[in-house]
């Protein structure tokens, strides 16, 4: 028997290195992205692990929720003896107040960021509610969904939501002899492209880059490879789900 994880956004920065570290002879991994990652199938191959890199536009909702819907109903329950989504992708806009924010922008990190993750969670327990296997979702949150900032209306909506609609997810699993365990976690702060488009921006625009910058220069930034080993134990703890918004921090 095998362990499936679903993992969207893994082309790269932490997906990335959630895929990478996910590799093993006993686990098949299916990532959900706009690119496949060749040197993932190579680590994938060396590892003895099954990949299957689907390439999907995220912000093309109603289709990333209908193919994972109709794959999962498509496998087999009792091959499986655990089964897990990680819903990592996000859209970061362009770092505007939000009276300069063009609304195809907006749209696009609302769907990406919070409407992909709830149509896929839907999905996942759905297609998975008789499984009499573990069953975990595991949103990648951030602490911006937590606390306002500014220039950031957008992607601080999307982490709240996340957060919130955790919450429901994991009242509504509590009601079930086998519901899933869920939580919505914040990995902490990250090297990867969105810090260095976080930490470049302007000035005028982007009242926090100092900020950011300082947390760079500062060594303040865990790599990406760190993140995902703690996102990982997190994942693994016995008592994951028994707080449905978390810090892998705490």
């Amino acid at each position: 028997m095998k362990q499936l994880t679903i993992l969207t956004g893994a082309s790269r920065g932490l997906g990335l290195a959630l895929a990478e570290q996910l590799l093993a002879p006993d686990h098949t991994l299916v990532c959900i992205s706009r690119k496949t990652n060749p040197e993932l199938t190579r680590l994938a191959e060396n590892a003895g692990a099954v990949l299957e890199q689907w390439t999907l536009d995220l912000a093309q909702t109603a289709i990333a929720e209908q193919t994972l819907r109709q794959w999962l109903a498509g496998q087999s329950a009792t091959y499986w003896s655990s089964a897990t989504l990680i819903n990592n992708a996000c859209g970061l806009p362009p770092l505007l107040p939000l009276r300069d924010a063009k609304g195809d922008d907006l749209s696009y990190a609302m769907r990406v960021g919070l409407e992909a993750p709830l149509l896929l969670s839907s999905a996942f327990l759905d297609a998975t509610r008789h499984w009499a296997v573990s069953r975990k979702v595991l949103n990648i949150s951030s602490g911006l969904g937590r606390r306002a900032m500014a220039s950031q209306a957008a992607y601080c909506a999307a982490k709240a939501g996340m957060d919130h609609f955790i919450r429901c997810m994991a009242l509504d699993e509590a009601l079930y002899p086998n519901g899933a365990k869920v939580c919505s976690l914040a990995p902490g702060v990250i090297d990867t492209d969105m810090q260095v488009q976080l930490r470049s921006a302007d000035p005028a625009q982007f009242p926090d880059v100092i900020n950011f910058s300082n947390m760079h220069t500062q060594g303040q930034l865990s790599s990406p490879a760190q993140t995902a080993s703690n996102v990982l134990a997190y994942l693994a703890r016995p008592d994951f789900g028994s707080h449905s918004v978390g810090d892998v921090r705490d």
